[in-house]
């Protein structure tokens, strides 16, 4: 049967392991095809930063306990999903100036696949009528690393759990912890991830949470589209207005250009789950995020299409909001408080299509979301949804 539960850390009890590797004899038959393994990046920028690569059978999942429990790259056989960030990464918290004065320094360690924005806050930097930054561009939970990290495996079912803990907390202010969960069983092409965020604090605690998801090529390229069972749909400014008729359709890389950004209220069954689709030009490959709109009622499509050696991405972005600065997100009321004790749960799935029949079903399913109803959609930023 084997399986069974293995501490990678807990600073509690001053325990640390830096290298590990699991495999059949350790897992068990449950997990046949599947392997954990734990290692410490050496040089330039990743330096000192630990990477928990996680196999099983369909999927390679590269995992960092040292960047708020992020996903840096995910396997499909020989297809990359991910991006190909300027940066060499994957980037140590140490080398990023979250509170340098623009408010822009998130971005030296910017190359993920799944990175959390938030949990005080996330979205565009704040600032103050003097000009003194409040809130940084995008929060501080992706560079801060789990203290808590563990593996475990279902002797039955070869069900293998990763869960970290990370807390983002300052004296005389938040106490806010995440714990973070990634399930992936063997042989199936999803990567489930739940998070509980806790203010564990003695006050109210404000909240946001926004999942910055990023793809670029073989998925992205000229003709490559997203599918949303859209209600509503919005430019974030001028810029997007402009292009607005081909907010789902993926242009070449354009050394200069500027990105865009695309706002979304989604239709979901009856009980909120929803999905979006990213398809590459062929339809025969690609990615659907699954979440709910009660959790996260907010969607956000940015799109990133300079020259390749720039940063040739897009962003699929559930959230709690939308990512403008802290303080006008919190007029509209999009801010989530927490009461002492109080706990906010996200669930996402990731989901890898290998072949046109695969795309085709997600296909169907977005559009039995969608219905027969044809979006509101917004020529001009919608007052309230961008600042």
């Amino acid at each position: 049967m084997a399986g069974g539960t293995w501490t990678l850390m807990d600073v509690d009890r001053d325990v640390y392991v830096e290298n590990l590797e699991l495999g059949p004899r350790q897992l068990g038959p449950a997990a046949s095809g599947c392997g954990v393994t734990l290692r410490t990046l050496r040089g330039g920028l990743r330096e000192g930063l630990q990477l928990l690569e996680v196999s099983n059978g369909a999927l390679r999942v590269a995992l960092l306990p040292g960047r708020g429990m992020g996903i840096w790259k995910i396997w499909h056989g020989g297809d990359e999903i991910g991006w190909r960030s300027p940066l060499k990464g994957p980037v140590h918290p140490r080398y990023v100036p979250l509170m340098e004065p623009s408010g822009l320094g998130w971005l030296d360690g910017f190359d993920e696949l799944v990175v959390r924005c938030g949990l005080s806050s996330f979205g565009a930097p704040d600032f103050d009528a003097k000009g003194q930054l409040l809130w940084p561009l995008h929060g501080r939970i992706a560079n801060l690393p789990a203290h808590q990290l563990t593996v475990s495996v279902d002797g039955e079912t070869g069900e293998i759990v990763v869960t970290g803990v990370v807390d983002e907390s300052r004296f005389h202010f938040q106490k806010l912890r995440l714990t973070s969960t990634v399930r992936l069983k063997p042989g199936d092409p999803n990567v489930r991830i739940h998070d509980v965020v806790e203010n564990r604090g003695g006050n109210p605690a404000d909240t946001q949470l926004l999942y910055h998801v990023n793809f670029g090529e073989p998925l992205l390229a000229p003709g490559a589209k997203v599918v949303v069972p859209a209600a509503e749909i919005s430019p974030r400014d001028a810029v997007a207005a402009a292009s607005l008729e081909q907010w789902d359709v993926f242009g070449p890389p354009k050394p200069g250009s500027m990105e865009s950004c695309y706002f979304f209220k989604l239709r979901g069954d009856r009980n909120g789950a929803t999905e979006v689709l990213l398809k590459n030009p062929k339809g025969d490959r690609g990615v659907s995020l699954r979440f709910n709109t009660q959790q996260m009622p907010c969607f956000s499509l940015w799109k990133n299409t300079p020259a390749k050696v720039d940063g040739y991405v897009t962003g699929l972005e559930p959230g709690t909001g939308f990512p403008n600065t802290r303080t006008h997100e919190a007029g509209q009321k999009r801010i989530v408080t927490l009461k002492p004790g109080g706990k906010a749960k996200y669930d996402l799935m990731l989901r890898y299509h290998a072949d046109a029949d695969a795309i085709a079903a997600a296909e169907r399913a977005v559009a039995k979301l969608a219905g027969n109803s044809s979006p509101k959609v917004h020529k001009e930023p919608k007052p309230g949804w961008t600042v």
